[in-house]
């Protein structure tokens, strides 16, 4: 079953679902590392902070409610935001027995056109990973060349013997299902 991303939050709001939680986390995992990495974070300690925010997750996402006003990769940021910030307020703790809160203020972002465009990529990327399997491998592969490499579809049609009309197919298949997969994440 293809479902958007829409529909895979509201399959996550039954815990039980282990095919949509293994797809979210599929997903996801490599944009939340991205993030945690832009903190400064070590990989190791990057790996550990994913860990905390899957469990905030598995708990928030429940009864989380999309609202198609607001971003869900604000939110998803927000919580691994904080949860950042909660590892760097302990390890302060510990460390000084005083916590400065300047410390743990992440500037805002004056390069938010970039950071928008830096998720798109990711995302698009990822979901076209996901959903690699989703498909024949003649028809990812005819959409992949003619779409990603830019190659013009006559010279994929020879390559792979399918038609040329064969590969506008594939595009429009494998392009309408990204649409539905990334549908209501930005």
């Amino acid at each position: 079953m293809h479902t958007t991303s829409v529909s895979l939050l509201k399959r996550l709001h039954q815990p039980e679902d282990q095919l949509a939680w293994a797809r979210f986390v599929d997903l996801y995992t490599p944009l939340l590392f991205h993030w945690a990495r832009r903190t400064g974070l070590p990989e190791a300690d990057a790996a550990d902070l994913i860990q905390d925010v899957f469990g905030v997750l598995v708990r928030k996402l429940p009864e989380f409610a999309y609202d198609e006003q607001r971003s869900f990769r604000g939110w998803l940021r927000t919580v691994l935001l904080n949860q950042w910030r909660t590892r760097l307020r302990r390890r302060t703790e510990r460390a000084c027995g005083v916590l400065d809160d300047d410390a743990t203020l992440v500037q805002p972002d004056e390069q938010d056109a970039w950071i928008e465009k830096e998720y798109r990529d990711h995302l698009i990327g990822r979901a076209m990973q996901v959903m690699q399997a989703d498909f024949e491998p003649t028809t990812w592969r005819a959409c992949w060349e003619h779409v990603a490499q830019g190659r013009p579809a006559a010279e994929v049609a020879a390559e792979l013997g399918i038609t040329v009309n064969a590969v506008y197919l594939a595009r429009a298949r494998v392009l309408r299902r990204l649409r539905e997969e990334l549908d209501g994440l930005w």
